[in-house]
């Protein structure tokens, strides 16, 4: 019995010896600004970000990504063609540049994430991390939820590191002038 009793205190410090000690701080590793807008700008590749929010130009491969305007969100001036209503009961739509999209939560517009103005330029990183995470419109706390196709749950998983070095890259892109459409509620 004197033997278990051994073994249990044994047992009981090396499990307290192994413990992480939860009252020194923990280092993290510091990164330059330029590693962070680089570390950024691989995320938004790897990530699809072009893929909706960068209008599109016909190539002789087929659309490429408008390099003038570079992850500016759905063209303010492009008007979305006539759509026969009975087909959103069955298929949801992308325009051509697949900046818009219809379904039953009516039209959703890819909204610009460059830094001008009109984009994310005078966000804030705690809104910025707001919206990926809580999918927020504009990071606002108490706005409306971000549309689809807009994957914001997906995002929310990823580190918050990850999202800031986003941010410090769509804060650096060239600012592009582009005051894209509101959503349309379904009943419009």
């Amino acid at each position: 019995m004197k033997r278990i009793y051994l073994f249990s205190a044994f047992f009981a410090a090396m499990l307290f010896a192994c413990a992480p000690k939860t009252n020194e701080p923990v280092e993290t590793q510091k990164i330059s600004l330029d590693d962070q807008i680089a570390k950024g700008e691989n995320l938004v590749t790897v990530l699809g970000c072009n893929d909706c929010h960068s209008p599109k130009v016909m190539t002789a491969t087929g659309p490429g990504f408008d390099t003038l305007r570079l992850l500016s969100g759905h063209p303010a001036d492009e008007q979305l063609p006539p759509f026969e209503k009975e087909v959103l009961k069955s298929y949801v739509l992308f325009n051509m540049n697949s900046t818009a999209t219809i379904g039953p939560w009516g039209t959703s517009f890819a909204a610009n994430l460059t830094s001008d103005q009109t984009g994310i330029g005078n966000w804030t990183e705690e809104q910025f991390i707001r919206a990926m995470t809580k999918g927020k419109w504009k990071g606002i706390e108490n706005s409306r939820d971000l549309l689809p196709p807009m994957p914001w749950q997906g995002y929310s998983q990823m580190p918050v590191e990850d999202l800031k070095a986003i941010f410090a890259y769509l804060k650096s892109t060239k600012p592009v002038n582009n005051a894209f459409p509101m959503a349309i509620p379904p009943t419009e």
